[in-house]
């Protein structure tokens, strides 16, 4: 990896030490380029980011060079970066991103991940998204994976819930269900877990729900654990500590088909992408907020 470090930059307002340095080889881009990203889809990633607690992953040398996943934060943060404390989760001190300035002094600090909690400082009890993060082991072909995504959004809509989806900047995919502020944790995730595990009764040989490597062999995990207390999932727009700067991205339903690849969602071609005049896919997203009512608990088995 290219260690140059080149005179600090201002990104905005933030002042960026070892800008020339290289974080993703394959790609040549450097924690200058990672901020000036940040900086650039401003406007998409920050309502993904208000008021939530975040968990970083920080990566001072690139992702090649040793990454270590931060929840709780100490007075070496900057000032731009705002502050909660949480007795949920484990408890701590933890960081929230309200501004562009704020996240470009994350990048200054090393993180290139950005993982959100399910709820706000609004109330961190209620949480206002359910996600079912669908997690193929490597054999299982993508193709697979979007089948699984297309799948989990007939079940919800037949519940009368909307979904949205993202890629993960990983090999798997997330179904979103944003929700209003009226259920606790345990509710939202017992139904989560009812329906997945509706899912993987049906077709055992393809999908699970269970995490233990053994079971994940040859099928897809649905993941209904980050709608526990205190769990995470990568933020809408965050870049991966992964070679190929791979990107988490919304996307219109219409484009998860069998020509879509996870892998052309970069920091370059997301860059591209909202700078387009197609709508925006999660542009209701957050004016949506869905109720769990008992009818749909009792299609599912979960008791009211």
């Amino acid at each position: 990896m290219t260690t140059g470090a080149g005179d600090p930059v201002l990104v905005g307002s933030v002042r960026i030490t070892n800008p020339q340095r290289v974080l993703f080889d394959e790609m040549g881009i450097t924690k200058e380029a990672l901020a000036r990203y940040y900086e650039s889809v401003g406007e998409w990633i920050l309502p993904e980011l208000k008021d939530r607690p975040l968990s970083l992953v920080r990566c001072p040398q690139g992702p090649d060079e040793g990454c270590f996943y931060q929840k709780n934060i100490d007075a070496r943060f900057p000032e731009a970066i705002d502050r909660i404390d949480v007795d949920l989760g484990g408890g701590g001190t933890y960081a929230i991103a309200n501004s562009v300035e704020a996240v470009v002094s994350l990048v200054q600090m090393g993180v290139i991940e950005l993982h959100v909690w399910g709820a706000t400082r609004a109330d961190l009890e209620r949480p206002d998204r359910m996600v079912f993060d669908l997690d193929p082991d490597a054999a299982v072909p993508w193709r697979e994976v979007i089948g699984a995504a297309h799948l989990v959004r007939e079940r919800l809509e037949a519940l009368g819930l909307d979904a949205y989806v993202k890629t993960t900047g990983g090999k798997g995919l997330h179904v979103m269900v944003p929700l209003a502020r009226r259920h606790d944790w345990d509710e939202v995730k017992a139904f989560s877990r009812a329906l997945a595990q509706s899912i993987a009764d049906e077709r055992p040989g393809l999908y699970t729900v269970k995490a233990a490597k053994k079971d994940r062999r040859g099928r897809i995990f649905i993941d209904y654990l980050r709608n526990a207390e205190g769990a995470t999932a990568v933020a809408a727009y965050s870049v991966r500590a992964r070679q190929g700067a791979l990107v988490a991205t919304p996307l219109h339903w219409d484009e998860l088909g069998g020509r879509m690849k996870p892998a052309q969602f970069h920091i370059a071609s997301v860059a591209r992408r909202l700078k387009g005049s197609r709508p925006d896919p999660w542009k209701s997203f957050r004016r949506t907020a869905q109720t769990l009512t008992a009818a749909m608990k009792r299609k599912l088995g979960v008791s009211p």
